[in-house]
């Protein structure tokens, strides 16, 4: 997969979400799991403050799996 269709057809997971399914789409479609993407968001948050800030952004801007 390309990175122009990754981006493309990047969405919230509908299922492996926790509380905004951020961290489940991108489980979804990357390599890495969502449990990672998860622990990266709370270490930013931890670490430097701008995790909580991404998330956010991410949870508005990131559209929903379109149904089919």
């Amino acid at each position: 997969m390309t990175q122009e269709d990754w981006l493309h057809n990047f969405s919230k997971s509908e299922t492996d979400r926790w509380i905004g399914g951020v961290c489940g789409g991108l489980g979804e479609h990357t390599p890495i799991p969502s449990w990672i993407w998860r622990l990266l968001f709370v270490l930013l948050v931890l670490c430097f403050g701008t995790g909580f800030l991404v998330y956010i952004l991410l949870w508005i801007f990131v559209p929903r799996k379109a149904k089919t």
